[in-house]
């Protein structure tokens, strides 16, 4: 819309994120009676309510949430051109964004950003978790410039490269009757109380397909779409559970033992990046350097061998 302030939509997103005229004018270093005014221009401009009053704060309408979602990205895009500016002026090593799904971000995938970072004191990187049809869409979108995400999910704007195949592990509770056995497989859980994943994975597909092949019944007591909730579910002791074991590991001391199942599931998951887009030097080091710290930890568990990951591919 043209004759927009941009002073308006700044304070607009102040008020936003803080609940209030007087924390946003602190915000965006002006007076509260700036703020007022600048929101009231723009609600006259737009023609739209954009706030309503609670208590002594202001809660933003449907409407404004709406705008706000725009106006964030908007934010986001000029955010990374003042980085790669600095970036430029100061001749850091460049900034990297990664997005991940949350078996990956909720401790494996960070312990080696870590790492990666005490070897490049240059080099900035922004992590994100998030789940894997957001990972795609960030990608897709140029808002990450790598994603690690299930290896099913595909999308035209963006490149798949394949990392190593990891094998599912069974999760028990502490104390529970399998935890005597050193592998398991579906007869095991013939009866038990099942947490499963959710129903719109390849993986679920898979898990589901092996119990049927081998014509056990579980009792399907809670269902998540997250594998750390699995986990925690499974150290509470309401249930047993399979897995991906990067999550496994995580929750190892949190109430849970993991062991081998078999016949082997895959969890397979890929890196993503832009189709159009050359894939940087730093990133490429990223990449190469996480598929040798899946391949480590997989060594050091004494899983099966990682299955060859498939060239790269649209």
């Amino acid at each position: 819309m043209r004759g927009l302030n941009p002073r308006q939509i700044e304070a607009f997103r102040a008020v936003v994120l803080t609940g209030g005229v007087g924390a946003a004018a602190k915000l965006i270093n002006v007076t509260q009676p700036a703020v007022s005014r600048l929101i009231r221009d723009l609600q006259h401009h737009l023609g739209l309510t954009l706030f309503e009053r609670r208590g002594t704060g202001l809660v933003p309408t449907s409407e404004a949430l709406s705008l706000y979602a725009e106006v964030e990205r908007a934010f986001v895009g000029l955010e990374r051109i003042a980085e790669t500016a600095a970036e430029l002026r100061t001749r850091r090593a460049g900034y990297l964004r990664i997005a991940a799904l949350p078996a990956l971000a909720n401790g494996f995938l960070p312990r080696f950003v870590g790492r990666f970072l005490a070897e490049r004191p240059k080099l900035n990187i922004g992590l994100s978790g998030l789940v894997s049809h957001a990972v795609v869409t960030a990608v897709a979108q140029g808002q990450c410039d790598l994603g690690f995400a299930e290896a099913s999910i595909e999308h035209a704007a963006v490149q798949l490269e394949r990392m190593p195949t990891v094998p599912f592990v069974a999760v028990l509770p502490q104390g529970h009757r399998l935890v005597r056995k050193t592998k398991l497989g579906p007869r095991d859980f013939e009866g038990e109380n099942f947490i499963s994943l959710g129903p719109s994975t390849v993986s679920r597909f898979r898990i589901d397909h092996v119990f049927s092949e081998h014509g056990v019944t579980r009792v399907m007591r809670i269902e998540t779409p997250l594998s750390e909730i699995a986990c925690a579910l499974a150290g509470s002791g309401v249930g047993v559970a399979l897995c991906e074991p990067f999550t496994a590991t995580e929750y190892d001391s949190r109430g849970i033992v993991a062991r081998p199942f078999e016949p082997r599931i895959d969890f397979e998951f890929a890196v993503l990046y832009a189709a159009h887009r050359t894939v940087t030097p730093v990133a490429r080091e990223f990449i190469d350097g996480f598929k040798a710290h899946v391949g480590a930890f997989l060594r050091e568990r004494r899983f099966a061998h990682a299955r060859p990951t498939a060239p790269a591919r649209r």
